[in-house]
């Protein structure tokens, strides 16, 4: 049966907006970059959990012909595709600070919740991303 998920994708309008981004301000590190001719396989990784990758997809070809890809990229620039991941933390209102000093605009800033502490922001595309600080159970 299956061990595990080892690459997420996530819908971005630029790749080198994404790395900005991803890289440059939220700190991940990049996996692969590789070009593949027909698209460009770019991962980024938590530094040290390269197990766990997120691809910086650009809707296209060969997943998607122009049409679909027209309205994905519209879907994505509305907030409307969902939550494109969940990051957690050790320290929640630090990593929050760190970040808002790096340029990172929030939606929600940390709140108290049943599961811990999380806030929001969103990626230059409109993608949703959470930050969370788990309770230990």
């Amino acid at each position: 049966m299956f061990t595990g998920i080892s690459i997420h994708s996530v819908f971005v309008l630029d790749q080198e907006e994404a790395l900005e981004f991803y890289v440059g301000k939220l700190g991940l590190e990049v996996a692969d970059d590789v070009d593949l001719g027909f698209m460009r396989w770019l991962t980024v990784n938590v530094p040290g959990q390269p197990e766990r990758r997120i691809l910086l997809e650009v809707p296209g070809p060969p997943s998607q012909d122009d049409a679909t890809a027209a309205q994905i990229r519209d879907l994505v620039t509305k907030g409307a595709m969902g939550v494109a991941a969940i990051l957690t933390t050790d320290d929640c209102r630090a990593t929050y600070d760190r970040l808002s000093a790096r340029g990172v605009e929030f939606t929600e800033k940390p709140t108290e919740q049943p599961y811990g502490i999380d806030c929001a922001l969103r990626d230059p595309f409109g993608n949703h991303i959470r930050i969370g600080q788990i309770n230990a159970e």
